[in-house]
């Protein structure tokens, strides 16, 4: 049929998100992205636009695939905001140790590469760390600790996930990321279980 496309969009969509996540933005030529996604360079610009636009599409489209994932497991223990950040964490390792998938993260290789990047594109991995940085606040809305410290040990959360994206690129075992999983969330825990008895002493 005239106009139509002969073609699945959302699986192309998810190669050319493979791309950006092993290369980076910087190392994924037009010539990679049409290769990995099977389209001619006319079918790829006609589809997704420009090279920014299928980037800022396939973080998107990254987001949609895990971002839900971070979402319930962020939501799935009211009350319990350290049991909330294990299982964040939980998932969070699930993907890394997932071999059918590039090492590492896309928004973190991809804020790694802020600098270079151009400003719609680095503003768009912006929003999307600060989405993160929402979710993993409302996490730790329901303890008794200041608004200053939940803010703290939030950057905190957020900024241990992305550091967990950098050392499993760079080979670090299972082990070793389990490990600081668990002192991280030892860290919250004794954050906020610290602030619930300093409460009392400033009403």
């Amino acid at each position: 049929m005239s106009g139509r496309k002969q073609f699945d969009v959302t699986a192309a969509l998810d190669q050319a998100m493979r791309v950006f996540w092993q290369r980076g933005y910087a190392d994924a030529s037009l010539g990679a992205l049409a290769s990995a996604t099977g389209l001619g360079r006319g079918s790829l610009y006609g589809t997704f636009g420009d090279k920014d636009a299928l980037f800022r599409k396939s973080l998107d489209r990254y987001v949609d695939t895990y971002g839900v994932q971070y979402e319930q497991a962020l939501a799935s223990h009211p009350g319990d905001p350290v049991r909330a950040i294990e299982a964040f964490f939980d998932v969070v390792l699930a993907r890394i140790a997932d071999p059918s998938v590039p090492a590492g993260c896309l928004i973190a290789h991809s804020a790694v590469h802020a600098p270079i990047l151009k400003e719609e594109n680095s503003v768009h991995v912006r929003a999307l760390l600060d989405t993160q940085r929402a979710r993993v606040r409302a996490a730790l809305a329901d303890s008794a600790a200041e608004p200053r410290v939940l803010d703290e040990l939030t950057t905190y959360i957020v900024a241990v996930n992305q550091s967990l994206a950098v050392l499993s690129r760079a080979g670090a075992s299972e082990a070793e990321l389990r490990g600081v999983v668990r002192l991280t969330c030892a860290t919250v825990a004794d954050t906020l279980e610290r602030a619930a008895r300093e409460q009392p002493a400033r009403a």
